[in-house]
């Protein structure tokens, strides 16, 4: 057992697809299942996103938690986002990192983003948490997508600004940053169901009634993957689902430990 989860045994940067992608480890390597990956939502930093869960995520299992490419304490380029790219950044990471096979645990766009990981690397894939993953356009209110359109840096919420103003490595880059996450879903792209029903990974399906993404959304997910279950939170809005610690950590640790 780790006797200090908050406190990372291990911090990096890793040469990723001409970028450092900046990484934690958490807790002790276990023999029986592998380490559990953390994918952060749009906007976020591993902080933001996965704070208050980690620590109880760690005490009896490593996690690698790493910050996207231009997100956090990892520097940018002037490549745009991507859901295909940052999966493969992930799976250069854990090649890296000499990690053959994770489970994966995305939040938000870290969702999406794990679910194109298992769609394009399926073998490094043993087990998938997705928490709010939209992988199409009819999941989320039509309101969403015309706010993305023309949102500008001010609706960034405050949090997410001072998250990124605290650690980025060149925090003038906020306005550039904002915008390239702004894009990445007014450019969204529905991922066709053949590729979701390809998925073989068991998948916790994650979302609460006061989220982002439906929970007609989420249920169509469920239906689409063919090993998947299903838990909509009620009453939580969706920057306030990963907090919920009391729930979903024996929610999360019976589903990714279950022979």
């Amino acid at each position: 057992m780790n006797e200090n989860p908050n406190k990372p045994s291990r911090i990096g940067y890793a040469p990723v697809n001409g970028l450092k992608i900046y990484f934690e480890v958490h807790g002790l390597p276990r023999s029986d299942i592998p380490p559990l990956v953390l994918l952060h939502g749009g906007g976020d930093t591993i902080e933001t996103s996965f704070g208050r869960i980690l620590p109880s995520l760690a005490r009896d299992r490593q996690v690698i938690a790493f910050e996207q490419r231009g997100f956090g304490h990892t520097a940018d380029d002037d490549r745009p986002f991507g859901f295909e790219d940052s999966a493969d950044d992930t799976a250069a990471l854990l090649e890296y990192l000499q990690i053959k096979r994770a489970d994966l645990f995305g939040f938000s766009n870290g969702g999406s983003i794990a679910l194109h990981v298992a769609i394009r690397h399926p073998t490094l894939v043993r087990r998938l948490v997705v928490c709010t993953a939209i992988m199409k356009r009819a999941w989320v209110s039509s309101q969403f997508w015309e706010a993305m359109k023309t949102a500008e840096p001010n609706t960034m919420p405050p949090e997410l600004r001072d998250a990124y103003l605290k650690v980025a490595p060149h925090a003038d880059n906020l306005e550039s940053f904002f915008f390239k996450c702004r894009n990445r879903m007014r450019d969204f792209k529905d991922v066709p169901d053949e590729s979701l029903r390809a998925i073989k990974a068991p998948t916790l399906v994650l979302s609460s009634d006061g989220d982002v993404m439906l929970p007609e959304g989420s249920v169509a997910l469920f239906r689409l993957l063919p090993h998947a279950q299903l838990a909509i939170l009620p009453g939580v809005q969706h920057m306030q689902i990963t907090s919920k610690t009391n729930v979903l950590i024996p929610m999360i640790s019976e589903f990714l430990t279950a022979l």
